[in-house]
């Protein structure tokens, strides 16, 4: 068998690809042989941790299991050789993704960095910007959280309203951010401020680098119906950021938070569906355990979510495949089939569970009473947390009625929705 030095970050997978026979099957083989030697040890107990309305778990530990995996070159595969990745094709990309969900290993710390402004600063960046971040998105030495949504501007990123006056060398920062993921663990944030006084919507928006350690940033945790506080709100407070860390020129801001937002949905969506296909596997042995499959309705209700999860792995394969109308409205359909999806499973999982799961399991739940990463000690079953974590699944990342809009004005060419 044809075999690649994993830990070389010089080589060029992509290039690599092109002249190996049956390559996806050498790739997909030794992505599962590295993640089988090394999720042991101390990683062993990181499996299956950290996932959506569980970030707080293990934290560290899964920071520690992020720089391993950069020390074995394994993140950042997409980015160009140059830019510190690998050169990966999009085939080897899901299957990073697709191995990495199938072994169960722990959710990644980085994706912010990786997998959203990493791309976005290869793309609209300076090249002072990419010598400065890029390296510390690679071995996971510096976080990133994101600054876009605000009280007043939710999914509807044009109605920000923080803003940023330049004075001389620094951008002073004034407003607030909201549901911030991560703030209070990362070091950097990208913000949307508005640059232009008197701007209104999509105009007079500028893309902002800013440190979550200057003077007038101050960060509070917001406790979530699941009891953890993965989101924070983020005040400026004439904070400042250096002149030079505007990503394009003043007014770009619409134009590069666009583009970053297309990298979001991108190839980790298939990853994301093995989750839900474990997610799913699951709640049908459960059912199949305790007799609620017998019941008609619930057993409907599973074959509904089976095809669902197929219709949403073929629309992101056609997606991929650039087989689509408009880039916006693609992505607007895959985040409305995902997140509709899962938010239903979340119901689906408490109508087969049952009454045991409208009450809380006891304080010294096994497995968790001895868990020192969980300061907050919240004791939710699987089926409770995805129940209630999942009612944010159609808000974050753009709510519904934001996507169909996209749809409706981009791609079916209707009118725009009325606006003040």
């Amino acid at each position: 068998m044809t075999t690649i030095n994993l830990a070389d970050r010089a080589v060029d997978l992509g290039e690599w690809a092109a002249r190996t026979p049956d390559a996806a099957t050498v790739f997909a083989q030794a992505v599962r042989d590295w993640l089988s030697d090394n999720l042991v040890g101390d990683f062993a107990s990181l499996r299956g941790r950290g996932g959506p309305g569980s970030e707080h778990e293990f934290f560290a530990e899964r920071l520690e299991w992020d720089r391993h995996l950069a020390a074995s070159g394994w993140t950042c595969l997409g980015w160009p050789v140059e830019h510190g990745g690998r050169g990966a094709t999009i085939e080897q990309r899901i299957i990073f993704h697709q191995e990495y969900a199938r072994a169960n290993a722990p959710a990644r710390v980085n994706h912010l960095g990786e997998e959203l402004l990493g791309p976005t600063l290869i793309e609209y960046g300076t090249p002072e910007q990419q010598a400065r971040f890029l390296p510390h998105i690679v071995d996971v030495t510096e976080l990133w959280a994101q600054g876009y949504s605000e009280p007043g501007a939710g999914s509807d990123l044009a109605g920000v309203a923080t803003s940023a006056v330049l004075d001389d060398d620094q951008w002073v920062i004034n407003g607030q951010k909201i549901w911030t993921s991560l703030a209070h663990l990362s070091q950097w944030c990208f913000v949307i401020a508005r640059t232009e006084k008197g701007s209104s919507r999509h105009k007079g928006l500028s893309f902002l680098l800013v440190p979550l350690d200057a003077d007038g940033v101050t960060i509070r945790p917001i406790q979530q119906i699941t009891g953890t506080s993965e989101f924070n709100e983020v005040f400026f407070d004439d904070a400042k950021t250096s002149s030079d860390l505007i990503v394009g020129e003043p007014g770009d801001g619409w134009k590069v938070a666009m583009g970053l937002l297309q990298f979001e949905r991108g190839v980790s969506t298939l990853g994301q569906q093995v989750g839900f296909h474990r997610e799913l596997d699951n709640l049908i042995d459960l059912a199949e355990r305790n007799g609620a499959a017998s019941d008609p309705e619930i057993a409907s209700r599973l074959r509904r979510a089976k095809v669902g999860l197929s219709v949403m792995e073929a629309n992101a394969r056609r997606t991929l495949a650039g087989d689509i109308v408009s880039e916006a409205g693609a992505a607007s359909v895959t985040k409305l089939l995902w997140g509709n999806w899962h938010r239903d499973l979340g119901e689906l999982a408490v109508a087969v569970a049952g009454a045991p799961s409208l009450i809380g399991p006891p304080a010294t739940t096994e497995g968790r009473a001895n868990n020192i990463s969980d300061p907050e000690n919240v004791e939710l079953d699987e089926w409770q947390r995805l129940l209630l974590f999942t009612r944010a699944d159609t808000i974050y990342g753009g709510s519904n009625e934001v996507q169909r809009n996209i749809i409706a004005e981009r791609v079916l060419g209707l009118p725009r929705e009325a606006r003040p």
